[in-house]
């Protein structure tokens, strides 16, 4: 990226929370989803972030993020002994899998708030920049 404005910034960053947002919002949609096994158990998605700057200029205080990968959390799921459960294993086990709702939550506040934050940021540069227009009339 050659250069950035205030409006760049602020919306690959909101890009950036909506990606993290819908990865959250898709491992609270399967935090009680069973499997038979290990390997067939939801594995809870987890946005990588990269810090942006523009080229040559690393050092000028302006920033964004983008989100370069989504992975899938390594955490071993939970094994729940459910004997009559048309899912379970010959031992009488099901995987549920590794998803700490709380923690999902806070982080979907955290989002949330960030989203909103990057809102205010371009209400006020929008407000900035029309009120300097309107000096030069």
């Amino acid at each position: 990226m050659s250069s950035m404005n205030i409006f760049d910034i602020s919306g690959r960053a909101m890009a950036a929370q909506n990606i993290r947002l819908n990865t959250i919002a898709s491992n609270l949609a399967n935090v009680n989803a069973l499997a038979g096994s290990k390997e067939e158990v939801y594995k809870p998605m987890l946005p990588v972030f990269e810090t942006k700057t523009p080229m040559g200029q690393p050092l000028s205080g302006i920033s964004t993020v983008d989100v370069v990968d989504i992975v899938r959390s390594t955490a071993e799921p939970e094994k729940r002994y459910a004997p009559g459960h048309p899912l379970a294993d010959a031992e009488g086990f099901v995987f549920a899998p590794a998803i700490d709702r709380d923690q999902e939550m806070i982080d979907m506040i955290e989002t949330s708030r960030q989203y909103q934050n990057n809102i205010e940021v371009l209400t006020t540069a929008k407000s900035l920049l029309l009120k300097t227009i309107s000096v030069g009339k």
